[in-house]
């Protein structure tokens, strides 16, 4: 007779998976822009994305939220927040890895395509810390409208030293940025905002006023939106000023959020806080818009990375779990479900590593120390100018955007199903992915503001041009693409009426991107499957209803061999 006790058909913690080489999907959205299969650095980014050690410190991160110190012992403010060792070596890590701004000073080879391929493998270990990693990347572009501003911080934010001292900037290894556009008053209309920036003299002013939303406010630095006298305004604010007084920075409190608890999200107040204009006076949005377009990026690898998790850990679960006679993964429903969760993912990492790409092909003909080429050339050998590029970019940022980041609630709740009661505790790690899926499509514009950008780039030709010619890439390869691509035309007639279809078009063109870069660079089985489901409507609407013809095993050795 059976142990009652004993225990017994339960899958195993996942381990000794490289999330590098044992991603053949990655592998192939990489290969049309650069050599990365034998990347040392993604090498050992995806071995200890894997291994027991990095799974010992993404649930204490989350179980030890961080703690406001607002006062020291004597009633001094200081305004600190204290994290728990875990978090460190996660931040750790990821510096040391190059994830937050080292590709805007590399002279490698497609930098800031292999920081996206990193960024995405590191993100699957615990998605909190990625957000002062997201900030640090994006604030680099921005920080260059300045180029004083930009030689004093870019440096530091470029290191892959993890600095976690209260010091002026000139006497840190590294340091790590954040933002503050929100307020309560406006939300993610930001011209409403409130907060005043008095001007005192070559460059400085004193701000007053609050922040709604201040993620990571443990950083060293932070872009920030104020109302100067000629308008809304973008401003450097340090946390310690040059002769080593702490600048004015009232932590309020910390959220009590939805999502990861690793991070810190807090509400600030200025009271004379000094700033540094970046970019002119009333500039603010134009000047902070390459920030919101790398945190969208980050946001779209994070998505495709909570995606690529939840997937693998499926499949470990069901290949290792009896029930009703077999592995649940040899089961005809449950196949169905994971290969229909394998090519949602999929289509979402060959998106995310396209647009990783057009940002290196936008910057080829910049210098070498803009992260660009500097020969004007495009990786990858498409032919297209950086200037094409660039327009691409800034088309199907919004699409994928607002497409994958909302696709992946929805992925990672199928996912956490096919582990069941398993997957509803917290040490299965699920509730984390879960709880953190809506995150993406929420920060840097939610999915109206981004429809909304979907349609402003149309009404630029070269943006419809540059998305136009990665469909005529294909076009006669599927008739049902082309069929999809036609539709989207057709929507286009009235684009001047097309707000209120704006979600509409943005996912048509979104599917229509992404059954594009499978078609040309996945396996046909994938490809297949995808533009059945997603654009000739073979497909039931939630996952698992695949047409019954799909060749789910070849599927499922693809997505975790």
């Amino acid at each position: 007779m059976a142990d009652p006790f004993a225990v017994t058909n339960q899958a195993p913690p996942l381990r000794g998976v490289n999330f590098f080489t044992q991603d053949a999907a990655l592998g192939d959205a990489l290969r049309p822009y650069a050599e990365l299969a034998d990347d040392p650095g993604l090498r050992r980014i995806g071995e200890l994305a894997g291994s027991e050690e990095a799974r010992a410190h993404a649930l204490p991160a989350n179980q030890n939220p961080p703690v406001l110190r607002t006062h020291d012992r004597y009633g001094n403010r200081i305004d600190e927040v204290e994290f728990h060792p875990s978090w460190h070596w996660l931040m750790e890590q990821a510096v040391g890895f190059g994830l937050q701004a080292a590709p805007w000073t590399s002279d490698r080879p497609s930098p800031h395509l292999t920081r996206a391929a990193g960024f995405y493998l590191w993100s699957q270990v615990e998605p909190g810390h990625g957000c002062p990693i997201s900030m640090t990347y994006a604030a680099v572009p921005a920080l260059r409208a300045d180029e004083r501003l930009a030689k004093e911080w870019v440096p530091q934010l470029a290191s892959t030293e993890y600095d976690v001292r209260r010091l002026p900037v000139a006497q840190k290894s590294g340091v790590l940025a954040g933002m503050g556009m929100t307020e309560k008053q406006g939300g993610s209309d930001v011209r409403a905002n409130l907060t005043t920036a008095t001007p005192v003299g070559d460059g400085e002013y004193q701000l007053n006023g609050h922040k709604w939303f201040c993620s990571a406010p443990q950083v060293d630095v932070f872009l920030v939106l104020a109302q100067a006298p000629d308008g809304l305004s973008c401003f450097v604010v340090p946390r310690v000023l040059a002769d080593g007084n702490r600048n004015p920075f009232a932590l309020q409190r910390l959220k009590d959020k939805l999502g990861n608890r690793s991070n810190a999200s807090s509400e600030v107040e200025f009271h004379g806080t000094i700033g540094y204009r970046l970019g002119e006076e009333g500039a603010g949005v134009r000047t902070i818009i390459e920030m919101v377009a790398a945190t969208r990026l980050d946001c779209v690898l994070g998505s495709a990375a909570l995606q690529r998790r939840a997937l693998v850990e499926a499949i470990w679960h069901t290949r290792h779990r009896n029930a009703f006679g077999g592995l649940l993964a040899d089961k005809p429903a449950m196949q169905n479900v994971l290969a229909d969760l394998a090519i949602e993912s999929e289509a979402a990492t060959a998106l995310a590593m396209r647009l990783a790409a057009a940002v290196d092909a936008s910057r080829a003909a910049g210098p070498r120390g803009a992260g660009g080429a500097g020969n004007g050339e495009v990786p990858g050998g498409s032919g297209r100018s950086a200037e094409q590029e660039a327009a691409f970019r800034r088309i199907a940022l919004p699409l994928a955007k607002f497409w994958v980041c909302k696709r992946t609630p929805f992925m990672v709740a199928e996912a956490l199903e096919c582990l069941g009661g398993n997957g509803y505790v917290e040490e299965s790690g699920l509730p984390l992915l879960y709880r953190e899926s809506p995150l993406n499509s929420i920060w840097e514009g939610s999915g109206n503001v981004n429809a909304l950008d979907v349609l402003r780039a149309l009404r630029r030709p070269e943006s419809l041009d540059a998305w136009l010619t990665e469909m005529a890439a294909v076009q006669g390869a599927d008739a049902r693409l082309d069929a999809a691509v036609n539709d989207v035309l057709q929507a286009l007639a009235d684009i001047e009426n097309a707000e209120a279809g704006a979600r509409r078009l943005a996912a048509l063109m979104a599917l229509c991107l992404q059954g594009s870069l499978l078609i040309r660079y996945s396996t046909p089985a994938v490809a297949d499957a995808f533009v059945a489901s997603r654009l000739a409507n073979d497909w039931g609407g939630v996952f698992g209803t695949l047409p019954r013809t799909t060749p789910f095993p070849l599927i499922l050795e693809r997505a975790v061999g």
